[in-house]
């Protein structure tokens, strides 16, 4: 992971682009510019739905909804960057834990935001869903957060 994130572009490399998937999570190129609302405590959430990676033991996808929710430091991430980043785990192998608290430590390492937290809901992979969430520490005093809306797998029942 790249620990020195590259100071904001003036404008997004990405937008208004015709941009491919790259081809592994390393390869991807997280674009931030900067926070419109520096000074402001507000949180920002993407949901991720269909969010997709490979089991590490038999590269069959796995399914998960991600939630990522963060307070604005200095910069924002742009979105069609994160759509692109996600995008490239369809065919990264990886466990839920490495996957889950991997993409939240390197938003938080990149983006150095005032906090962040990701909720990780997969699908279940042996008759077993599992859960992984991560959080960069205590949300910031005064900060509305609401629950993720993510309910808890019930199967069929």
């Amino acid at each position: 992971m790249n620990t020195t994130p590259e100071p904001p572009s003036a404008a997004p490399q990405f937008l208004g682009k015709d941009t491919p998937l790259p081809t592994s999570p390393e390869q991807a190129v997280l674009d931030y510019v900067p926070n419109p609302r520096p000074g402001f405590t507000y949180l920002v959430r993407f949901a991720a739905p269909e969010f997709t990676s490979l089991c590490p033991v038999t590269s069959q996808p796995d399914f998960a909804h991600l939630v990522i929710d963060y307070v604005p430091g200095e910069t924002i991430v742009e979105s069609k960057s994160l759509k692109l980043f996600l995008g490239a785990f369809r065919n990264h192998n990886g466990f839920h834990e490495d996957v889950t608290v991997g993409i939240g430590v390197r938003l938080f390492d990149e983006m150095c935001p005032q906090w962040l937290r990701i909720g990780g809901y997969w699908y279940p992979r042996g008759g077993i869903p599992i859960d992984v969430f991560w959080q960069s520490g205590a949300p910031p005093a005064g900060l509305w957060l609401p629950d993720q809306g993510v309910a808890p797998y019930r199967g069929r029942g």
